[in-house]
């Protein structure tokens, strides 16, 4: 019993020899929790670290949110987004806050709607602008990754030129690479230009940087290309569940055979709900449906969702990939407007153990 509606997946897919059977290797993969998933940007901090340390995590993902309102907190005054001198001085105190839970802060996230703005464009020079102060932020914090989500922006002004995008996060990387840091890019579903696994592998692979690889997610990568949350079934249209389902596996298998391990840089693990009713722009207009789906439908895996998370979990460790597994939630059940999970301690400790099975589930997958 994997606690998935395996009936709505009818998933097919090649295998590989990368991972069968027991593999010990599996224990030695870390695990993190994005601190956004643990109460609200409100929920002090230092309040935060302490549950999630309980719980057995070994890292966390820092929201920058989550930094704001600390810095407001911590310098007694209201610091802006962009007041990157406050938000660097207050990251020092975070990293010492970390540091007494045994805690690592393995990326600052989310940057978001960085890439393939018109060159010479205002869009584009505070993009960059942005960017030199979150390097900023990330020796503050002595974390050594960034994580870049794909720009959903409208085009224009974005460019429809993937190549722009290269362009942009050649450079992210390279400013990156003079501090010893790296970049996680993120296709988020929704995007405008890199929405699925294999667009954002395909711009890592031409940004050709050492220092750049992937954020993968069993959210978006379901999203994308398998699930809709506008339809009936919770599936995407157009063609049989069966097909689907096929083409969905095949992909997957793709992903297993061509993304190297050393490419994979952190895998965010989460469940989606079947929304009571498929979402339409009329409930939310000039919203993305698929953002509004990321941000209040996604539970821990076997929580009762119906994303196949074991099956995208062995396709990443099928690369070889043993990097972070980070628990990457926004809980608001099957209707998205339910409150979160008040006892922090017990929600950490659930999402520990929601990893620990899906470890196991991986190990035991099929027999």
């Amino acid at each position: 019993m994997t606690g998935q509606d395996t009936s709505l997946y009818p998933i097919s897919s090649q295998t590989n020899s990368k991972m069968s059977g027991q593999d010990s290797s599996l224990s030695s993969i870390p695990f993190s929790i994005a601190t956004v998933s643990v109460g609200y940007s409100s929920t002090p901090l230092h309040s935060k670290l302490y549950a999630i340390a309980q719980a057995g995590f070994t890292g966390i993902e820092l929201a920058f949110d989550d930094l704001v309102s600390f810095a407001n907190i911590h310098l007694l005054r209201d610091v802006e987004e962009d007041d990157y001198d406050g938000l660097s001085e207050a990251a020092c105190e975070v990293h010492n806050l970390c540091a007494a839970q045994n805690l690592k802060i393995v990326v600052l996230q989310a940057f978001s709607n960085f890439e393939g703005w018109p060159e010479h464009s205002d869009e584009r020079m505070a993009a960059f602008k942005k960017a030199r102060g979150w390097i900023k932020i990330m020796k503050g914090l002595e974390t050594d990754m960034l994580q870049v989500g794909s720009n959903d922006a409208p085009i224009p002004p974005l460019s429809r030129s993937r190549m722009d995008a290269v362009r942009d996060l050649k450079g992210l990387s390279d400013m990156l690479a003079e501090e010893g840091f790296k970049l996680a890019y993120e296709a988020r579903s929704w995007a405008t230009v890199s929405s699925t696994w294999k667009d954002g592998w395909q711009v890592v692979k031409a940004v050709d940087r050492t220092n750049c690889g992937l954020c993968l997610d069993t959210f978006q990568i379901t999203a994308a290309e398998y699930a809709d949350p506008t339809t009936a079934n919770g599936l995407h249209g157009g063609v049989s569940p069966e097909e689907l389902g096929k083409n969905f596996g095949d992909s997957l298998y793709d992903m297993s055979t061509t993304v190297p391990a050393e490419k994979v840089y952190l895998l965010q693990i989460s469940d989606a709900w079947r929304p009571k009713a498929p979402l339409s722009a009329e409930m939310n207009e000039d919203t993305k449906l698929k953002s509004v789906w990321n941000y209040n439908y996604r539970p821990l895996p076997f929580e009762g969702g119906y994303f196949p998370v074991i099956e995208i979990a062995r396709k990443v460790l099928d690369t070889g990939a043993r990097s972070w597994w980070s628990v990457e939630a926004y809980d608001g059940g099957r209707d998205g407007k339910e409150e979160r999970e008040p006892d922090l301690e017990m929600f950490t400790k659930k999402a520990f153990a929601s990893l620990t099975r899906l470890r196991e589930e991986c190990i035991h997958f099929g027999e």
